[in-house]
């Protein structure tokens, strides 16, 4: 598999685990639209769901975000060969972005909609796979601007 693929996959799997750990300390504690303040006005414990993509645009459509993602994780997959072993950065990125979108993959095949619970208020809720994938976009931005 090579140490590259080893890095990226544990990568991932380490944002899965995190995801899927807090949905599930979420879905065990909260009634589904419970919340509780953590800073006041400013930081919320908020149990959602959603079934659309970011933002909560295109309810409904779980079903093809679904086959979206399956086929995005597929892409990726095969994009690994043309990273290089000392493209650390780059790694990072892949291995957020896969982690992401399979934790909320996992999500939707499983109760068919994305458990969200990070609320600052001021942005939609929020999850860790969420936060993942947009790190990753930011760091691969940054990375194919250097190119």
């Amino acid at each position: 598999m090579g140490k590259k693929n080893i890095f990226i996959l544990s990568t991932a799997l380490t944002i899965v685990f995190l995801d899927q750990l807090t949905k599930f300390l979420i879905r065990a504690n909260f009634k589904l639209g419970e919340s509780i303040s953590i800073i006041r006005n400013i930081f919320h414990i908020t149990y959602v769901t959603n079934t659309g993509a970011a933002f909560s645009i295109f309810q409904g459509f779980n079903l093809f975000f679904i086959i979206f993602l399956v086929i995005f994780i597929g892409v990726v997959i095969y994009y690994l060969k043309n990273i290089k072993e000392n493209e650390k950065m780059m790694q990072i990125a892949i291995g957020l972005l896969l982690g992401g979108t399979i934790g909320n993959l996992i999500d939707r095949i499983s109760i068919g909609a994305v458990i969200d619970f990070i609320d600052f208020r001021i942005w939609p809720v929020f999850n860790v796979a969420d936060s993942a994938v947009s790190v990753s976009v930011v760091l691969l931005i940054i990375l194919l601007w250097k190119k």
